[in-house]
């Protein structure tokens, strides 16, 4: 789980610095976990699928399913300005216009 932690932290271009100080954890901390020098509590592995949009499966299993997807989409969507959810569904709008065109 430690290489996939650290592997969601670099994906996301974030430091430990910043993981850190939203974690309420200190940096050594979090070198500590993504090293796997120390196991990773329920409660933090939570805030971790949080911050990083992320489920726990995921963190833990390295599996994700369609509906983990989904949800972590969703929880991301609801938690937008009402102008970024209109972008957003703008955008799906034209990427489906978009493959329609692409398969006539």
């Amino acid at each position: 789980m430690h290489e996939r932690l650290k592997e969601a932290r670099k994906y996301l271009k974030l430091s430990q610095e910043f993981v850190a100080r939203q974690m309420c954890l200190s940096r050594p901390t979090i070198s500590a976990i993504e090293s796997g020098q120390r196991k990773v509590t329920a409660d933090e592995l939570a805030k971790f699928s949080e911050l990083y949009g992320v489920s726990t499966d995921e963190l833990m299993y390295g599996k994700t399913s369609e509906n983990a997807q989904v949800e972590m989409f969703a929880r991301a969507f609801s938690e937008l300005s009402d102008m970024d959810r209109k972008e957003i569904m703008s955008l799906i709008d034209f990427k489906r216009r978009y493959k329609e065109t692409m398969n006539d």
